[in-house]
């Protein structure tokens, strides 16, 4: 009998140290809504089923994923119009949209993420903070439609041989029931996320939280202390949506929370984002993180029907201390590690995920390494932008080089116009641990923290007030649209005043974008921005939603795919109608010189050539600064080639033995053989 005691004794003290299961009506009323619940129950019916064993999963499958779908549309359900009382689900559903996608030639859509987010105080729902990316639940949010909508939208997309592919988030969350349930030590619910409960003898290090708030963001300096006291990891290299008085470090404060037991405390918690996206931690013995992620994964794709995944924020799932300096945060193993299990789930019940990793291009590479099947092309994203803008295409070269030099298969990643998004360009490859490392630039060798710089300063110089007063300063970039970016780079200031030649030369310039993205290797995406020509919104309209310092807002205007809503000043969410150039994507399909129309033909050459399971063999040297010329290896084994003009003049010259010759802002694919 003393040996069966001294066996039962771990458990018998482990059950002493869980609080009770409370008989708290709140507490039930948020556990019954927990993501860290509902991710239980969706796993039931996967475990010990033999539906595990029939895919192979270690390795990722890029060229699998674009022959699934290779042409995306990227949709952003906030800034989606439709008919008079119908859902943005309803729209996006719509058979007449799914009927001009397949004319168009887009065989797959990006939802952008539609399940509930924001977070709840008492049993209120809070509004989302960031665009739905603080997702709270795994059910659809009402202020979208329902799920019996969401049903039949990815019903009529297999009706016409396509795709819908969801939104994983594992960095994050929202302050939804996980996280006020996790303030409350309830469970294994504080395992979920980066937090630490603070001795009340140390309180006195902690902000105080306002009147009307729940958190309190802390300075610099008390991270410090905290860190100093074996709190925190201590200070992040970079403070993403750094705002003076909003967001002055990477850490805040709760307020006073009684927990399940009766005990007040005050937690710590980390967030890479904004307050209200408490960060998930990867690496507690309760793996409370990975059941919550994978059980949404599993509802996105067994209950919604979708076939792909995005991994959004996927590269900050690793951290820890160093001695000296800041903590470790970015290029983690354990971001690796991590991104491998969702991926490799995911594949293994029947599905793919691509991730939006804007990193080194040794983490773009090793993040890919067993995990995502696809990438976002954060690698030639600016360099193309930059291309356009100056009519110099040298950086572009340069990062595709690099790509090549990384071993980045160009077929493994997602070559997109705009997104949700500002134009990124934190250039992180030559900022962090390649600052000092020598590169050819223009006849001169430069540090990878001097290239940075330099095409920084002219993208900013050419891209932002005085120069183009439309656009404004981002926290990692510059908010603008395509269409918008590309009168930047023709010089027209005054966008209210252009003319229809001006407007022709802005949809040329945007549809040389389109042919960089859409004739090379791997996925082509675009957004309803790009299909209609957005342009930015004016400032004064979204000044409330920029008052954390966000200037995103302004290119995320609505949009009206279907020109179903022509009397609309605003989305059902509040987002001002963006001025837009080209109109209604059926009516820009009747007119052969729409934008739509000539994209339908640069997207007809691309499925023509089989260009998306294509390789890119190399990018030769030019004479003239804006051409630029990919040489391809078609599945068929014939050679092809891209060329494209970012120039402002004509150009004329043999390319490795190839004659190009292409007028201002114009792109040509051709097999050699």
């Amino acid at each position: 009998m003393p040996g069966v005691l001294r066996r039962l004794l771990p458990l018998v003290l482990l059950l002493l140290a869980l609080p009770a299961r409370a008989e708290d009506p709140y507490l039930r009323w948020l556990e019954t809504r927990s993501m860290l619940q509902q991710g239980a129950a969706l796993a039931r019916a996967v475990s010990g089923n033999g539906r595990q064993w029939r895919r192979a999963y270690a390795r990722p499958q890029p060229r699998a994923a674009s022959a699934m779908a290779s042409v995306w549309f990227t949709s952003y359900p906030a800034a989606t119009l439709g008919p008079p009382g119908r859902s943005v689900i309803e729209t996006l559903g719509d058979a007449r949209l799914w009927d001009a996608f397949r004319v168009l030639g887009v065989d797959g859509m990006h939802t952008g993420p539609l399940k509930r987010s924001g977070g709840v105080l008492g049993r209120a729902y809070t509004p989302t903070v960031d665009g739905n990316f603080d997702r709270i639940a795994v059910e659809i949010d009402p202020a979208f439609g329902t799920e019996a909508q969401y049903l039949r939208l990815t019903a009529a997309a297999r009706a016409r041989k396509a795709v819908v592919i969801g939104d994983v988030i594992p960095g994050h969350t929202g302050k939804g029931p996980d996280f006020r349930l996790a303030e409350r030590a309830y469970r294994d619910y504080p395992g979920l996320f980066h937090m630490v409960e603070i001795a009340r003898a140390d309180w006195a290090l902690l902000p105080p939280v306002q009147k009307g708030r729940d958190s309190a963001n802390l300075s610099p300096e008390a991270v410090d202390r905290l860190r100093e006291k074996g709190y925190l990891v201590g200070r992040l290299p970079r403070t993403i949506f750094h705002e003076p008085g909003v967001k002055e470090s990477d850490f805040s404060a709760t307020t006073t929370v009684r927990g399940a037991d009766g005990k007040e405390r005050r937690w710590v918690y980390l967030h890479y984002f904004k307050d209200g996206q408490p960060t998930l931690n990867w690496l507690d013995p309760s793996f409370a993180a990975q059941r919550l992620v994978l059980g949404d994964a599993l509802h996105s794709l067994d209950v919604l029907g979708e076939s792909m995944l995005r991994l959004d924020a996927n590269g900050f799932l690793g951290i820890e201390p160093r001695p000296d300096g800041p903590a470790w945060s970015e290029g983690h193993p354990l971001s690796v590690t991590s991104n491998q299990l969702i991926a490799g789930l995911v594949r293994k019940v029947g599905g793919f995920t691509f991730q939006e990793l804007n990193l080194t291009l040794e983490d773009i590479r090793d993040m890919s390494n067993g995990g995502p099947d696809l990438s976002y092309d954060f690698v030639t994203r600016p360099a193309y932008h930059h291309a356009l803008v100056t009519g110099d295409a040298e950086f572009l070269r340069l990062m595709l080089r690099l790509m090549r030099d990384y071993a980045i298969d160009p077929a493994g990643l997602i070559h997109a116009l705009q997104n949700h998004d500002e134009l990124t360009l934190e250039l992180v490859h030559f900022w962090t641990a390649h600052k000092d490392e020598p590169f050819t630039f223009r006849g001169k060798t430069v540090t990878g923290g001097e290239l940075r710089d330099s095409i920084r300063a002219e993208l900013h110089e050419r891209l932002l007030a005085p120069a183009a007063p439309y656009h404004l300063k981002a926290a990692n970039g510059v908010s603008c649209t395509s269409a918008s970016l590309a009168a930047a780079a023709l010089g027209f200031r005054d966008l209210g005043a252009l003319s229809a030649e001006e407007r022709d030369r802005i949809a040329r310039a945007h549809l040389l974008l389109a042919m960089y993205n859409a004739w090379q290797p791997g996925v082509f995406a675009l957004s309803g921005w790009d299909l209609v020509g957005a342009l930015t919104l004016p400032h004064e309209s979204v000044r409330e939603r920029m008052a954390d310092g966000d200037t995103r807002w302004i290119n995320r205007g609505a949009y009206d795919l279907l020109g179903a809503a022509p009397a609309a000043k605003a989305s059902a969410s509040g987002l001002p109608v963006a001025p837009a150039l080209y109109g209604p994507l059926p009516a820009q399909l009747q007119d052969p010189k729409s934008f739509a129309s000539r994209l339908k033909g640069v997207l007809a050459r691309r499925k023509e050539l089989g260009i998306a399971q294509a390789k890119l063999e190399d990018v030769p040297e030019t004479k003239a600064k804006g051409l630029l010329v990919l040489l391809l290896r078609l599945p068929d084994g014939r050679r092809a080639a891209t060329a494209l003009n970012f120039g402002r003049e004509p150009v004329s010259e043999t390319v490795a033995g190839t004659r190009v010759a292409l007028e201002p802002l114009e792109g040509r694919v051709a097999a050699l053989d």
